[in-house]
């Protein structure tokens, strides 16, 4: 069946201009809740799009190589493939997935910092020679595996926020990059440039004026042991704001501008991951068991009692949790706020409320404490901004099974890439079109364009 995660080929339902999204959400709970009630994406290509030209009227000429760990589906690697973007692997399998595109070892590159010896060869084989690298044990175990490797030297950044514990970070200092150059000129292996990465949390755009001045400092040093370097990796960490983006931009343009000019060769790319995808995708998910439980239990620690003891509170269990679609929930806060599908009205009463998926796991809790109407088994809830994080390696936990993904563009985003030039014939035969999503039978709305 076409629109399927698991399946090789996919379908774009092309929506014309009396459709949105919310239809076709509205259309595919109707559908899903009269045949079994799974949990669903919905994704808007169309946003990568618009992100894309967003980025290059913000952030051009800096080319983003999307980070593909963060949503590795077919629609989003086609249309990203289609308007040019590179592409920054970590495994094997993401390398594998972007080469079955056609796309020219040049626009990969291989960031994983902790790389096995098995997949280095990989890429030698498959000719993609730009990689990252932060340790002379990284360094060596290159050498031996890829001897046409061009090495990003990572360095690391004080990207730390005040309150924050520290996370494990990756990155060498400047001090150890000279000791790096000593090991690379010995071992015969290539130093093209630098890497570095801040983190989308940190509130401290300061970080990336040290951050390019740290880098200076290296291609300034690989000139003394002549390297001839010519790429410069501002990582990721673009959360999607287009303020955000324009902040940035305003901060590292006018030291690139001295430091890294164009007429000093050095290509200045990025790897921009949620900022594509996260807000392109919703999650769709169903209410399968529902409990009342004491209130100070379902308090956060440290919070103040104030309801009345008559009030009613309640733990919901979803059809999908942290060892499926939340499964960033295990390591970070979670950035969207469910809302409730069914209509009720503006004065009914809410009640306190915690989330939890079906493993019946302690760790499987994905909203804490939210206020929501009383809800019943077999209602639905709607989770934005879910296109990060959430569509990479399928977990085997419980029997998870990957909700199904229901791609769609408007006519307006589709013209813009017909206008650019940028659709191929292989991407617009997956496209069919929608002439409204309202009561459409599965058949009509999924079925393949002739």
């Amino acid at each position: 069946m076409k629109g399927f995660l698991e399946d090789a080929n996919y379908s774009i339902g092309l929506l014309d201009e009396g459709a949105t999204l919310a239809d076709v959400i509205d259309n595919c709970i109707y559908e899903h809740t009269h045949t079994g009630k799974k949990a669903f994406y919905v994704g808007d290509l169309g946003k990568l799009v618009r992100n894309n030209i967003q980025w290059q009227n913000v952030m051009a000429p800096i080319k983003p190589f999307y980070a593909v760990k963060c949503n590795s589906t077919p629609g989003v690697l086609e249309i990203l493939g289609t308007l040019g973007v590179g592409f920054a692997c970590s495994s094997k399998s993401e390398m594998a997935l972007v080469q079955d595109l056609g796309i020219s070892p040049e626009n990969i590159i291989y960031t994983n910092p902790c790389k096995q010896a098995s997949q280095i060869k990989y890429a030698a084989k498959a000719g993609i020679n730009i990689m990252t690298c932060d340790s002379d044990i990284e360094l060596k175990k290159i050498s031996r595996n890829h001897p046409n490797a061009k090495l990003l030297l990572h360095i690391a950044t004080e990207d730390i926020t005040a309150g924050e514990e520290m996370n494990m970070k990756f990155g060498t200092t400047l001090k150890n990059c000279r000791h790096l150059m000593e090991c690379a000129k010995e071992l015969g292996v290539q130093i093209v440039g630098v890497k570095f990465h801040v983190s989308g949390s940190c509130k401290d755009l300061q970080t990336y004026i040290h951050a390019i001045s740290d880098a200076r400092c290296v291609f300034d040093m690989a000139e003394e042991f002549g390297f001839k370097m010519n790429m410069l990796d501002i990582g990721g960490g673009f959360t999607g704001s287009e303020l955000q983006l324009e902040e940035v931009n305003h901060v590292i343009r006018p030291l690139l501008d001295v430091y890294f000019p164009k007429e000093s060769g050095v290509n200045v790319i990025a790897e921009p991951g949620c900022y594509y995808v996260s807000s392109a995708f919703t999650l769709a998910v169903n209410v399968i068991a529902k409990k009342t439980v004491e209130y100070d239990k379902l308090l956060p620690s440290g919070v103040e009692q104030t309801r009345n003891d008559d009030e009613p509170v309640f733990t919901y269990y979803i059809n999908d949790g942290v060892y499926g679609s939340f499964a960033s929930k295990l390591s970070e806060k979670l950035n969207t706020i469910p809302e409730v599908h069914k209509k009720y009205k503006e004065d009914e009463p809410l009640f306190a409320s915690s989330l939890w998926g079906p493993s019946c796991d302690e760790l499987d809790q994905i909203v804490e404490n939210c206020l929501l109407p009383e809800l019943s088994v077999g209602d639905w809830l709607i989770f934005d901004n879910m296109g990060s994080g959430t569509l990479g390696e399928q977990s085997t936990f419980n029997d998870y099974q990957r909700p199904l993904i229901y791609y769609m563009m408007s006519f307006s985003d589709w013209d813009e890439m017909q206008d650019a030039g940028i659709a191929s014939d292989t991407l617009m035969k997956n496209f069919f079109f929608v002439p409204s999503c309202i009561q459409l039978s599965p058949e009509e709305r999924f079925s393949t364009a002739a």
